[in-house]
């Protein structure tokens, strides 16, 4: 469990301390040009890169969100959850606060949100309580979907990191203007603690939703790999 616990740990920390260090590092400089894009591609990356570096090990998960979907849809002992969820949030925090003592380095430093996430007037684009749940919770699930998808027996081994990389990726890109993205209650916590105030008092919803789109997303997965009794009279013929 030690090289599990170790595994998440590390990979939340690189996700987090990446991903967010690219937004509270890099995009702060528009003449670097990285802006939205770069940062969503800095997310997807993180993840990218650990699956291949611990997902061995522990699976990849670095995300609450993501052991509950896979432990609801029965790919993952529910009995390692805490653990797991303690790891990724361990993780998290210090990342952020390594994060912290970096940009604090800056001589005009402020923290302001620090990469966090948040809706109404702390939504990037301001948009609102509702449209911050329903897509974290519509974006966490597809998450799900792929990964179980991408990492399940028919598929050519080797290439889930990429898949689930690129799916990080696309979802930053929708989902940055709205709320940050979150899609991950563990990434959301670290920063918020730097952050505090609103930061904190908003932390509830991206814990909420990404939990429900996971379980939306592990729902919906088993149900397109239910075996269809009617599949070899409605489905292509097979040779």
């Amino acid at each position: 469990m030690f090289r599990k616990f170790s595994a998440e740990f590390l990979g939340t920390f690189w996700l987090v301390f990446g991903g967010c260090g690219s937004a509270v590092l890099a995009a702060a400089f528009p003449e670097l040009g990285i802006g939205f894009t770069g940062v969503a591609l800095a997310f997807g990356l993180t993840v990218l890169t650990m699956a291949y570096a611990v997902g061995g090990i522990s699976g990849g998960h670095f995300n609450p969100a993501v052991s509950v979907g896979l432990a609801l849809a029965g790919r993952f002992k529910t009995s390692e959850l805490p653990y797991y969820v303690v790891a990724q949030v361990a993780g998290a925090i210090v990342a952020a606060f390594v994060l912290y003592l970096v940009a604090s380095g800056k001589a005009d430093f402020q923290v302001g949100g620090f990469a966090s996430n948040g809706y109404g007037e702390h939504s990037p684009g301001g948009y609102s309580l509702t449209s911050g749940l329903i897509i974290e919770m519509v974006l966490t699930g597809f998450f799900i979907f792929i990964i179980l998808a991408a990492t399940g027996p028919k598929v050519p081994a080797g290439f889930a990191p990429i898949a689930i990389g690129l799916a990080l990726t696309l979802i930053h890109l929708i989902s940055i203007p709205v709320t940050n993205t979150s899609v991950n209650p563990a990434r959301s916590t670290g920063v918020a603690l730097i952050a505090g105030g609103w930061a904190l008092g908003q932390l509830w919803l991206f814990w909420v939703a990404p939990i429900l789109g996971a379980a939306a997303g592990a729902m919906a997965w088993k149900v397109v790999n239910t075996p269809d009794s009617t599949a070899a009279t409605t489905g292509p013929a097979v040779a």
